[in-house]
């Protein structure tokens, strides 16, 4: 392989050029994944009121997608910049694959509640907690579910820098595959403060229910930060590769 002749994006050269069978199955079971959240209907709507309650759960969908599309593109993007494929990384990937199938209606249900909280009750809310116990089991399904599926992101790309000698990654393709594993350990984070607060938070006053949906904000503010932290390394190495 002649690495100076390959494709560079984001500072890493991309060795995976070819679509495998294992990322076509990934590939299709988020698909599935994504049928799951769409809207359904018994049959088409037949009149305006229909429609109207139909789109009203489209912000559930977009953000639902929003986050599949976030776990899909990290699996893509790990098959392009390696193209590594041995027993570990097939294993890891038939996880995800189970891992999201499991995943996605907890994900579908925790968005329909949070976009019914953000909408004030415009968008509705796909299902019905009679408890605080149940309350806190969903947010512990959810984001031991987003927690596992960030935690075979890390595994992934630490197997990747297991390899670097094998797949002769440089300075600026070793520190992106670092920080790719520090986006999906903030992820992995804000996860488990979102379970810990579900766990200890207490019925009243109501307004703190908000806080294990909330915690998830935070990426909004550290996921920039560690892109651009690390981007702009990153940049520099690879610039220093190319001059060289």
């Amino acid at each position: 392989m002649n690495l100076s002749e390959l494709p560079v994006e984001g500072g890493v050269r991309q060795r995976g050029l070819q679509v495998t069978r294992l990322e076509t199955f990934v590939d299709a079971a988020f698909a599935f994944a994504v049928t799951l959240l769409v809207v359904s209907f018994d049959a088409m709507p037949s009149t305006f009121a229909e429609l109207y309650d139909a789109l009203r759960r489209l912000p559930a969908f977009l953000a639902g997608f929003a986050i599949l599309a976030l776990f899909w593109f990290s699996h893509h993007r790990f098959s392009r910049r390696f193209g590594l494929e041995d027993g570990f990384i097939v294993f890891l990937s038939l996880t995800l694959v189970a891992a999201t199938l499991f995943y996605v209606y907890p994900l579908r249900m925790v968005m329909s509640a949070a976009m019914s909280f953000f909408t004030g009750g415009w968008a509705p809310s796909e299902f019905e907690v009679r408890n605080m116990s149940e309350f806190r089991l969903i947010f512990v399904i959810y984001g031991m579910g987003f927690a596992m599926l960030s935690s075979l992101i890390v595994l992934m790309n630490l197997r990747a820098l297991s390899k670097a000698e094998v797949l002769q990654l440089d300075a600026a393709e070793r520190l992106a595959t670092r920080a790719e594993i520090v986006s999906h350990l903030i992820l992995i984070g804000c996860a488990c403060l979102s379970i810990l607060l579900a766990a200890l938070i207490p019925e009243q006053p109501a307004w703190l229910q908000a806080l294990p949906g909330l915690a998830y904000c935070l990426l909004g503010v550290l996921s920039p930060w560690s892109g651009i932290h690390y981007g702009i390394r990153v940049e520099k190495l690879a610039a220093a590769r190319t001059s060289g």
